[in-house]
């Protein structure tokens, strides 16, 4: 492996760590291994801290394609609490408001996910890294300020029901670049009648690159003394 050439690492980010952290992780890693200060690295798509799952992390000259790897199909395992709010559509902020389930059947949440199907509207989260004003967004919203986004146009090529067990649902959503997936869980939910936010959140695949492919982070130091490395001195 060359790593300053440039290779492509398939990565499986743990839950709470952000992905500049596993970034982080990975340069400190391989730098330590070639003996160098520094090596370029990064990665082809932001998970939240509160998901887990497929990272793809590129470096040296790799680096390049990482926006290739961006524009490809996202598949996610996602778990929605039905009947509640939170402002950041996930765990990270509290229950706001609670609304009404009794009227919620398996049928109506089967021809509800339906309709996001295809080319959508989506308004990001305030809770994101959109930038407003050159500023992130969630920089603004928590500090308590209000955030306006305008609406995305992206693609949801397929919606499944994976369990229906009120007031929890899990779906499995195949997706473009830019779908955020607590924005469609905030969206099922008024699509509903109700509320809804995100529990949990796995990456399961981007483009042909699968969970299982994938190196766990905690593993990654031992997984790199196990590789023919090239060593290259500038």
């Amino acid at each position: 492996m060359n790593f300053k050439e440039g290779e492509i690492l398939y990565l499986n980010k743990p839950l709470h760590w952000t992905s500049f952290a596993l970034v982080n992780k990975v340069r400190y890693h391989i730098s330590r291994k070639l003996g160098v200060k520094k090596i370029k690295v990064g990665h082809a798509g932001t998970l939240d801290p509160l998901a887990t799952g497929v990272v793809i992390i590129c470096t040296g000259k790799a680096t390049k394609r990482i926006e290739e790897f961006q524009y490809h199909t996202k598949e996610y395992i996602a778990t929605l609490k039905l009947g509640a709010t939170t402002p950041s559509f996930d765990l990270e902020k509290d229950i706001d408001k609670i609304y009404p389930t009794e009227h919620i059947t398996r049928d109506l949440v089967e021809e509800t996910l339906q309709k996001f199907v295809g080319t959508i509207q989506q308004i990001p989260p305030a809770f994101s890294a959109c930038k407003v004003e050159g500023k992130r967004a969630y920089e603004i919203a928590r500090k308590g300020e209000e955030v306006t986004l305008k609406p995305k146009t992206l693609v949801i090529d397929e919606i499944e029901l994976l369990n229906y067990h009120l007031p929890e649902i899990k779906i499995r959503v195949v997706c473009s670049k830019g779908t955020y997936i607590r924005a469609l869980a905030r969206d099922i939910g008024e699509a509903l009648h109700s509320g809804a936010h995100l529990t949990s959140l796995t990456r399961t695949r981007i483009g042909n690159v699968y969970l299982k492919d994938c190196i766990s982070a905690e593993d990654f130091e031992n997984w790199l003394e196990q590789q023919n490395i090239d060593i290259i001195n500038d």
